[in-house]
Formats: C-alpha cells, sequence, structure tokens
C-alpha cells in the first residue's frame, strides 16, 4: 500500500453526531483523510484490485478515536465488492466495530463486535460479535497433514451466528471466562468455477458437515495476563486454557469437545523498537462425526501465512509463530504519527489426529515477512507475505495476527 495524496480538516462537531463522535472530541474536529490502493492477493481468494478512503477522527487527546473506511474492490471471482467498515474507541476499555460488504456474486459480509469492560470497577469485561456472511472462496482439501493439492475443492461458506463472552477479573493478572456461542452453516455452490465443487469429490459420510450444520457451544476459560496492551502489546506474557463443549440436547447437530492451550510473550528491546514475539499453541477436537469447520483448522493470516484459510483440517493441531517487530521509523504522515514496522517471521504446524500421532514429516514450515503501519494506540494495517510449499501468500488486513 502507498499514499497518494491525503488532507487535513477540522470539522465542526455537529457535523459529526454519534458515535462518530463523543465528549472526548474538541470542536472542531480534526479529520484527516487517506485514499489508498487495495492490492492484495491470498491462495484462496486470487488477486483483488481497488481502493479506500480512509477518515481518522481525532480526539482532543490528538488520539484517532474513529475510523470510518469505505472501499470498492473487484475480483474476477466475486466481481466487484462494496464495503464499509467502522472502528471506535470511545475509552480504552470500550470498543466497537462494524464492517458491511456485498459483492455482486456470492459473497457478502456484516458484522458487529462490541468490547467493554467498565463494570465492576473494571474487573467484568463482556464482548459479543453477531455476524452473517457468505464466503465464495472457501477450500476443503481432505484432513489429515498429507491432504493432497490435487484433491482441491471449493465451496460457499454461509453462515449466521452470534458469539458472547463475559470476563471476571478473579485477582491479579487472572480472569476466568464464561462464553457462548451459537452458529448455522450452510455449505453452498462456490464462486471459483476453475476449481471442483466439494459434493463432487466428497460426500457427508467422508466429511460430516457439508450438507451443513448447527453448533450452540459454551466455553469456560481461565486466562493469566500480564501485557501491558490489549491490541499492542509490547511486552508480557499471556496465557489461556480452555474447554468447550457443544451439546445435542441445547441445539448442536453433534455432541463433542475442543480442547485448547495457548501461550504468547512479548519481549521489547532498545526502548521497544524491537519486539520478539512467540506464540506456542495446541487445539483438540473429540467426537464423532464432529463438522469439518468444527475441528482443529490451520492456515490462513492468524496461523500458516503460507496457506489460504483452512487448508489443514484434522482432530488436533500443534502452532508455533515466532516474530521479530521491528520499528524502522517514526513518521508523522498528514498530521498523524504512525510507526513503520518490519516484521520477518516463521510459521510452524502441523494438524493430527491426535497429538501421540505428530509426526516431524507433518509439520509445515512457513517462512515470510511482514510491513506494517502503526497509529498508536488502536490501529495497526498490515500486509503479510508468508510462503509454504504451494507458494506464496499475501494477506492484507488490520490488527496484528496474534
Amino acid at each position: 500500500m502507498s499514499l497518494l495524496t491525503a488532507c487535513t480538516t477540522m470539522v465542526p462537531r455537529e457535523r459529526l453526531p454519534y458515535p462518530l463522535t463523543d465528549e472526548s472530541f474538541g470542536d472542531p474536529v480534526k479529520v484527516v483523510t487517506i485514499p489508498l490502493p487495495v492490492i492484495a492477493t491470498s491462495p484462496n481468494e486470487g488477486a483483488i484490485l481497488g481502493g479506500l478512503t480512509a477518515f481518522l477522527l481525532h480526539n482532543d487527546r490528538d488520539e484517532v478515536n474513529t475510523l470510518i473506511a469505505p472501499q470498492v474492490n473487484f475480483n474476477e471471482n466475486f466481481g466487484t465488492t462494496f464495503s464499509l467498515y467502522g472502528a471506535f474507541f470511545p475509552l480504552p476499555s470500550r470498543n466497537w466495530e462494524f464492517n458491511l460488504s456485498k459483492s455482486t456474486n456470492v459473497n457478502e459480509d456484516y458484522e458487529v463486535k462490541f468490547r467493554d469492560k467498565t463494570l465492576l470497577d473494571g474487573k467484568l469485561e463482556t464482548t459479543a460479535f453477531l455476524y452473517k456472511f457468505s464466503d465464495g472462496s472457501a477450500r476443503f482439501y481432505g484432513f489429515q497433514s498429507d491432504s493432497r493439492q490435487e484433491n482441491e475443492t471449493n465451496y460457499a461458506d454461509k453462515e449466521y451466528g452470534i458469539t458472547a463472552g463475559v470476563g471476571y477479573d478473579i485477582a491479579r493478572n487472572f480472569q476466568i471466562l464464561f462464553g457462548e456461542r451459537f452458529r448455522r452453516v450452510s455449505i453452498k455452490e462456490g464462486a471459483v468455477e476453475k476449481v471442483p465443487s466439494i459434493h463432487d469429490l466428497f460426500t457427508e459420510g467422508q466429511v460430516p458437515g457439508i450438507t451443513g450444520f448447527t453448533t450452540h457451544a459454551q466455553k469456560l476459560s481461565l486466562i493469566f495476563n500480564t501485557l501491558d496492551s490489549r491490541d499492542m502489546p509490547t511486552r508480557g506474557l499471556f496465557a489461556k486454557a480452555t474447554f468447550e463443549t457443544s451439546s445435542e440436547l441445547l441445539g448442536s447437530d453433534v455432541d463433542y469437545n475442543h480442547y485448547e492451550v495457548e501461550l504468547k510473550g512479548y519481549l521489547p528491546l532498545n526502548e521497544a523498537r524491537y519486539i520478539s514475539v512467540a506464540r506456542f499453541a495446541y487445539n483438540q477436537t473429540l467426537g464423532n462425526k464432529v463438522p469439518f469447520l468444527e475441528r482443529s483448522i490451520l492456515g490462513g493470516e492468524t496461523t500458516l501465512r503460507g496457506y489460504g484459510r483452512n487448508r489443514f483440517i484434522d482432530s488436533s493441531y500443534l502452532l508455533c509463530n515466532l516474530e521479530e517487530r521491528i520499528r524502522l521509523f517514526r513518521w508523522s504522515v498528514f498530521d498523524v504519527t504512525t510507526d513503520w514496522e518490519v516484521a520477518p517471521f516463521i510459521d510452524l504446524g502441523a494438524v493430527m489426529e491426535s497429538l501421540d500421532q505428530a509426526r516431524k514429516s507433518s509439520f509445515e514450515f512457513n517462512p515470510g515477512i511482514g510491513f506494517r503501519a502503526v497509529v498508536r494506540p488502536n490501529i495497526v494495517g498490515r500486509v503479510d507475505i508468508g510462503v509454504g510449499s504451494e507458494g506464496p501468500a499475501v494477506f492484507v488486513g488490520l490488527g496484528y495476527p496474534f
């Protein structure tokens, strides 16, 4: 991505009603407008070309509290896509965002996320995520780590659901989290005509869930957290152990359980100009006829960045991500102070039926490099380029991968 032209304007606050602004904004409001080209490619979606305009609204402390970004893209599979993204940070302990997107062929995405940690003197945290989407680029290759590229199939993943959580700080650095998740999935014909349909190569008996499924699951997590920031940590540790159960008695199609352990660490050097980051995770799914999209999955912009989303699926996975975040320079562009980072990384992971069946030959080694523009305290724009055995993958998005 590169800047084209931009401008800074002062807009009377009365012209920017809530939720665009609130009492934390001055009057007039500084609005920075930045148009950007969109050039991206990934193994599932293919090439995407287009443009967006980012509107950054600054509060009276000159921090970006509101981001609005309309966007128009073109892709040979989905046609033209119109979208509108918004992120709001009224308080350090409260934020919400939305995304509205519609393509001329198959794809659509409607999401709202909310987080609040202001209740009970900041000890109670509530989160909610409502969504409805259709992804016509979804892929399935088969189960296990040796699933072959020649078995690649396409489908449209159509979903709607809600995920909600309530966390309570039981002691310093410790939180207990209760979660509820409802997910309704339909598997339809995809948008990628050059790839066979999932229903042409696989049956429901071979791949549970390819005719659709419903999940209603409950989660319990114990979290240890010493990070100095939720969204942009520079130091500290984060550990989470999770148990989640899905029961037919509560509306799921099948009974099964998820177990997950995750550990992340951040080590700064030279006043956080260099930040060494490591993540280790283990995930296991136990049950009979578990839907394929409810199993342990690797691939995509947050796990194995050398592959497309959901490339590897089985009953368990092991994952290790190592990344060195290096601040090249801090630059004020159009009255927005931005840290420009480069981040060489290594992703290493494998799926397997169970942990005792992990083999050295099963692991995928994905080296790569990331480029990030960081507007503190809230916004990260990133481009990650990973290389797997099937070629390179490029992901463009917001937020750190982990």
